[in-house]
């Protein structure tokens, strides 16, 4: 059957898909065309709410009962998927289409053995008997590189970590080896290291089966290094449509091109050459502008022309396949420089404000806390001999993958919890036993939180303005009702966002206007340090350059010191002035930018390196993907925090790794790195990311 078909595996043509409320129909998808030929893995690249899921979810006929196909067509080798009976679409969804989503416990029934889960699926496709049902079973627990395959189909899903849940629901979509794959933001909710052994997997397991791959993803990175070819989409429609080369080489949308200019690729420098957010907002699905939907925010954009008509999708001429919907794609000088944003005077560092010196914060949970029998307690070493200092003006990047301690070190930072050992010096005053509850209001107004999820910080009953005016009556600030209604006003202007928005209810915010809020709350009091726990991960690429640029606009003008705490390297690289390295409760690597990402580097910030998904095709990347989990700090591994996934281990005579924990050394100029390899080793590091040569 797989082998008989030769023509497109998916064809999607001029496809529309609307969702129809009590008071109007909504049309979330418009003219959508796109093809998947066999084997082809082919990315749907998207800001949220542009419709990207909405195909997905059509092209598996699971619009719920508000959402219809209202024009064009579906077809799965040829077939009209549309016309299929409920039975034959039953027959074809997870033997013949099958999806990976966003969260893996979706996927997965937390009542039952991850063997039982796979088996089910050639049982009921194939008729398979329980004894192949196994065998098989066991055979895409291995393709998906899970260790101890027996020991996981014992499993239940929640003994499992976030990255081997995800790779069970791959096996799972594997077991009936489907002709075509759809992946929503497969790795969305993973660490990098976890994401880039996944991306790795789904590439080779895509070759081994033959599958073709719809790859639905806000990442432009990784989607060069997953896919053949791509499709840009922007409010309901595609804009642009080609070869991976030729879209991100010579991009012929508008939008495209101000995509590129929103993330931080190698070279971007937050001074000199500062990251341009695109203006203005997504339009919401009613209120679309005549025309091109993205006319209200191009550079290129000529009134009567532009907004005058409906535009169709053209093909570049010369390239493969390659189309775009713009009037004037021939016209535009892609080549032109950019124009410089402004430049900035680059911050010097002030003095040191805040001092932290051998910061231990152990926890203590019984044993067998999961049977919840008494006895022996376990410590869990949640940060282990932190020492660091930050100065006034300066963003130190704390970088690490989850369960490494750093949103601990935070809390104890914030006084949501306090220190085992060591101090935590706030301008030579100790705060680190202070609880928040002791501290005193001067203390809580200059150390500060900016939250990854700006929609769990806010209270959905009381307005925007409300929220901030009462940050500024716990910190004191303002005589009266009247003094802290202007300072709000001025806080908002701080964050841009109109003043008009003191009314409105956070519903009525995007992520980012929330984030933003939330920005604003934490700078109320003139916060001397805040701590910014993943501010950005939750917002889609154009609106992280806008608040990014934000942070560092008030961090300029108040001199603020900024603790950025985050996994995306590229983002850190662009805004941090020194980075910090953390592994399993240690800092493992301390030091400016530039040293932490040249050689040599610490054997887990170098894998760190090569795991990060750059959008450029003149960018090489050594290829080092890391093999394991992270161990967990209830049982962390005896010696170097990092030993048992390390690839440089058998350079370090005597089987040290694994019985001492590495000394901190000095490589000078206040770069310092625990580790035990010797130096002749470090020198030969090589760069792990290079810009080829034009």
């Amino acid at each position: 059957m797989k082998d008989s078909y030769d023509g497109p595996i998916l064809e999607i043509d001029t496809l529309s898909i609307s969702f129809f409320t009590r008071l109007r129909e909504i049309p979330a998808v418009m003219d959508f065309s796109v093809s998947v030929m066999p084997g082809e893995a082919v990315g749907l690249v998207g800001e949220s709410g542009c419709g990207k899921s909405t195909v997905a979810l059509g092209v598996m006929q699971d619009l719920g009962k508000n959402g219809r196909i209202v024009g064009g067509s579906i077809k799965f080798k040829g077939r009209n998927l549309n016309e299929m009976s409920q039975e034959e679409l039953r027959k074809i969804r997870g033997s013949e289409i099958a999806m990976i989503y966003q969260e893996p416990m979706a996927s997965l029934n937390p009542a039952m053995k991850i063997g039982r889960q796979l088996m089910e699926v050639p049982m009921i496709h194939r008729g398979s008997s329980e004894k192949e049902a196994y065998e098989r079973a066991l055979q895409v627990v291995t393709d998906v590189k899970l260790p101890d395959p027996k020991r996981i189909l014992d499993a239940y899903p929640h003994q499992l970590s976030g990255g081997q849940q995800q790779r069970i629901v791959i096996a799972m979509a594997l077991m009936a080896e489907p002709s075509l794959l759809i992946l929503d933001e497969p790795t969305t909710a993973l660490d990098v290291t976890v994401e880039a052994a996944v991306v790795e997997l789904v590439k080779e397991l895509g070759k081994k089966y033959g599958t073709s791959m719809l790859f639905i993803s806000h990442n432009l990175g990784l989607v060069l290094e997953t896919c053949d070819r791509l499709c840009v989409m922007y409010s309901g429609e595609a804009v642009e449509r080609g070869s991976i080369k030729d879209v991100f080489d010579e991009m012929q949308h508008p939008y495209t091109q101000a995509l590129f200019r929103s993330i931080p690729l190698p070279g971007a420098d937050k001074n000199a050459r500062p990251l341009r957010a695109i203006p203005g907002n997504f339009p919401l699905p009613h209120e679309r502008p005549p025309g091109c939907n993205f006319s209200p925010r191009c550079d290129y954009f000529e009134a009567g022309r532009c907004d005058a008509q409906d535009i169709k999708m053209q093909a570049v001429p010369g390239n493969d396949r390659h189309a775009t919907r713009c009037l004037k794609f021939q016209e535009i000088d892609w080549n032109a420089p950019i124009e410089a944003g402004d430049q900035t005077q680059k911050g010097e560092p002030g003095r040191v404000v805040l001092k932290i010196d051998n910061l231990k914060k152990y926890y203590e949970v019984a044993a067998n806390a999961l049977f919840g029998g008494a006895g022996e307690t376990k410590v869990v070493k949640a940060n282990e001999t932190l020492s660091f200092e930050a100065r006034e003006s300066e963003t130190l990047a704390i970088v690490g993958e989850s369960g490494c301690g750093k949103s601990t070190f935070a809390k104890v930072l914030m006084g949501l919890e306090t220190a085992t050992e060591g101090q935590i010096l706030l301008d030579n005053r100790n705060i680190e036993a202070t609880p928040i509850e002791a501290r005193d209001t001067q203390t809580i107004a200059d150390v500060q939180m900016v939250f990854q999820n700006p929609f769990d910080t806010l209270n959905p009953s009381m307005s925007v303005g409300r929220q901030i005016i009462r940050a500024l009556e716990v910190f004191g600030i303002g005589k009266n009702e009247g003094e802290r209604r202007k300072r709000m006003l001025e806080l908002l202007d701080l964050v841009k966002l109109p003043r008009a928005f003191a009314d409105r209810m956070p519903r009525q915010l995007s992520g980012g206007q929330k984030q933003r809020v939330g920005i604003a709350r934490a700078f109320a009091g003139n916060a001397r340090i805040v701590v910014a726990d993943e501010p950005v991960s939750a917002l889609d690429v154009s609106v992280q350059a806008a608040v990014t640029d934000l942070l560092m606009e008030i961090q300029r003008e108040q001199k603020t010191t900024l603790l950025f705490i985050s996994h995306d390297l590229s983002i850190v690289r662009y805004l941090s002035d020194r980075v910090m390295v953390m592994y399993l409760g240690h800092v493992v690597e301390l030091g400016s930018t530039d040293q932490v990402f040249s050689p040599p580097y610490h054997p887990y910030t170098e894998a760190l390196l090569s795991a990060v998904p750059i959008a450029d095709t003149s960018v090489e990347k050594k290829h080092i993907v890391l093999e394991g989990d992270i161990p967990s700090a209830m049982n962390p591994p005896s010696g170097c925090p990092f030993q048992t996934r390390c690839r440089w281990k058998s350079e370090v005579p005597g089987g040290l790794c694994e019985k001492e924990v590495p000394p901190v050394r000095q490589l000078g100029d206040g770069h310092q790195i625990k580790c035990h390899l010797p130096d002749e080793k470090l020198t030969e590091m090589e760069p792990v990311i290079q810009i080829a040569a034009e």
